[in-house]
């Protein structure tokens, strides 16, 4: 009786592990040198329990990060020095925010969204996936959104987001800018 059981559960979690199960970005595509608002879509908990804090790791050339504020969610930012001195408008910084973590409660039978602004350094090149790792922790488990491979089937792809050309080639840079 027990194998038929540890059968049933295989065949349940398998059935759980197709796309929309992930944690995924809602705008697949950004270009680099500009600003890229970032919303994490969360469809559900870790294996039915409710998501109690999401904490999302910044990588390099990721820059002036603002999260938006969530009611009844805490927000704590981490900063750190980067790796390399990055240019944003012209000004060099060498730090700042690598990771924001929202704490709060998402019963697993809702849907929610996580969102923040950011600008893509143009140290990213057009064909490039920038993965924002997010480590989802429900009270006593959690469930790690970090494999940045590129491989559809691996367990817990990171979210990301594919670099492509800016529509405005050549035209000096200094347009189309949003702040």
């Amino acid at each position: 009786m027990k194998i038929f059981l540890a059968a049933g559960l295989t065949a349940l979690l398998g059935l759980a592990t197709v796309a929309q199960a992930h944690i995924t970005l809602e705008t697949p595509q950004a270009a680099a040198g500009g600003y890229y608002k970032a919303v994490l879509r969360v469809g559900h908990g870790c294996d039915g329990a409710a998501t109690t804090r999401l904490r999302v790791r910044i990588p390099d050339g990721v820059l002036a990060v603002k999260p938006q504020p969530k009611a009844g969610w805490t927000l704590d930012l981490t900063q750190g020095k980067y790796d390399h001195p990055q240019t944003l408008h012209g000004a060099a910084v060498d730090s700042g925010v690598r990771e924001i973590g929202w704490r709060g409660d998402l019963p697993d039978a809702y849907y929610d969204e996580f969102v923040f602004r950011v600008y893509l350094s143009d140290s990213f090149k057009a064909g490039q996936t920038v993965y924002f790792p997010v480590v989802q922790e429900c009270g006593q488990s959690v469930s790690r959104w970090i494999d940045m491979s590129g491989d559809p089937d691996a367990q817990g792809p990171a979210p990301g987001v594919k670099i492509v050309a800016p529509a405005h080639e050549g035209t000096g840079g200094g347009h189309g800018h949003h702040h």
